[in-house]
């Protein structure tokens, strides 16, 4: 009986620790998916903004401490490939908190499973 019960209570802290690795890898993965949607967003705005300008409008592009002129159509390439890269990037990260969640739920689960199974083997005792 306190064998099974040794058994059980190393199993639940390897489940707990698994569980509680996700836990930090989803809350890390969530923070960066929320800078990613800011660029998005950020992005979106700056591309709406050079539709509005006409070829005798100048754009400048930042470049350390100096500002360069840019070609207009260029730049909307250019931010219009960021936001193409950043949405994949979403798109990914999505799907990697998508299988997360999952594994998460599977832990706790199991966690469950054992704590059930702890007390039942604490109240025989």
């Amino acid at each position: 009986m306190e064998k099974n019960s040794a058994t059980l209570v190393k199993k639940l802290q390897s489940e707990l620790e698994a569980y509680q690795n996700l836990q930090k890898s989803f809350g890390k993965l969530m923070k960066q998916r929320t800078i990613l949607e800011g660029q998005l967003n950020e992005n979106k705005i700056v591309f709406e903004e050079l539709k509005l300008l006409g070829p005798e409008n100048k754009v400048y592009k930042l470049y350390g401490p100096a500002l360069v002129k840019q070609d207009l159509e260029e730049s909307r390439q250019n931010v219009g490939k960021r936001i193409e890269y950043i949405s994949k990037e979403l798109k990914r990260f999505n799907e990697t908190l998508e299988g997360l969640e999952k594994d998460m739920v599977k832990h706790r689960e199991a966690v469950q499973k054992l704590q059930q199974q702890y007390q039942v083997v604490a109240a025989m005792k």
